[in-house]
């Protein structure tokens, strides 16, 4: 069997091999790029270093072309994805650096950003929303959006600050604008967690199997700031009123934990929500205890407008 070293010998004195080869290392040597890496590099690189920096030369024009010409990260054709070549010189030979390309520091600023806001059972689109994109030419929006800009711009851990009560009727875009201020905050570095609350409540309940419910319970009390989602859609009963949204609040309220809501009542209306209980009971006393705490933590905001869900599906 022929060794290696004599195929490469005997492919080297092929007169098409070379031509070929003098061919490529032209167009290598003449890539605009590569010159310019030459010149800034001048007396600093041999005609030998050149020799065996080629194949890398030439992978850094190809991987530098795929970069140009990059429609977005997913498609991206790069060795490593997201990455974009520079030519450096270290030691004796020319070599390649990989760096995030422009696309990738976007992306993973936004993934960055995403993982400052967490959320439970809330769609994935609310995660995306924007101050900026929120609809200011119906009644409330605007008042909301200055408030929000407000507690965006002051935040401070431990500074006793008030989220907003966010009321008014089906699709209004109430959550979106939570979304909104979520990525706001994330911006900032300063992480929220959205909750959407008839699920949520589900979901502890199934929880004293597992005995997980006190450890959720605890998790949602203490984040930095917390966003309950559509507060007055769950199903009321002692429990869930006294047991796990009161100790909720209580502790938000005394800790100055901001909380944002949103909700389909005004503040009557859920008073009167919380009042009676799945059985009928009517514990008025109670239920002005949780009101009490939700206009501390929290200004009320009208929201009206159309129903956008409508909107959409039409």
């Amino acid at each position: 069997m022929e060794q290696i070293n004599q195929f490469i010998n005997r492919l080297l004195s092929r007169k098409d091999f070379q031509e070929r080869y003098a061919q490529l290392k032209n167009e290598i040597l003449s890539h605009r790029e590569v010159q310019a890496f030459l010149r800034e590099h001048e007396g600093k690189i041999t005609d030998s270093m050149l020799e065996r920096s080629l194949i890398k030369l030439y992978e850094f024009i190809q991987q530098s072309k795929h970069c140009e010409r990059c429609p977005n990260l997913d498609r991206c054709t790069n060795l490593l994805k997201g990455y974009h070549p520079h030519l450096i010189l270290q030691g004796n030979a020319i070599t390649i650096q990989y760096d995030r390309c422009p696309t990738k520091v976007k992306y993973d600023e936004r993934k960055r950003q995403e993982s400052l806001i967490q959320s439970l059972f809330v769609p994935r689109e609310i995660l995306q929303a924007s101050l900026s994109d929120v609809d200011l030419a119906d009644d409330g929006r605007m008042k909301a959006i200055e408030l929000a800009e407000q507690f965006v711009a002051n935040y401070e851990p431990g500074k006793k600050m008030k989220g907003l009560y966010l009321y008014g009727s089906f699709g209004v875009g109430k959550t979106y604008i939570l979304g909104a201020i979520a990525n706001a905050l994330a911006k900032k570095n300063i992480s929220s967690l959205i909750v959407y609350v008839p699920e949520f409540f589900r979901e502890l309940k199934g929880s004293w199997q597992d005995q997980t419910m006190n450890e959720k319970l605890e998790y949602v009390k203490k984040v930095p700031i917390l966003m309950l989602d559509d507060l007055g859609a769950e199903s009321m009963s002692s429990w869930v009123r006294d047991d796990l949204l009161g100790p909720i609040l209580q502790y938000r309220m005394f800790e100055n934990l901001p909380t944002f809501f949103t909700s389909n009542f005004d503040l009557q209306r859920l008073a009167h929500h919380l009042t009676y209980s799945q059985r009928g009971e009517e514990e008025q006393m109670k239920a002005a205890r949780i009101m009490e705490r939700i206009r501390y933590l929290s200004h009320p905001v009208e929201i009206k407008g159309r129903n956008r869900r409508l909107d959409k599906n039409s």
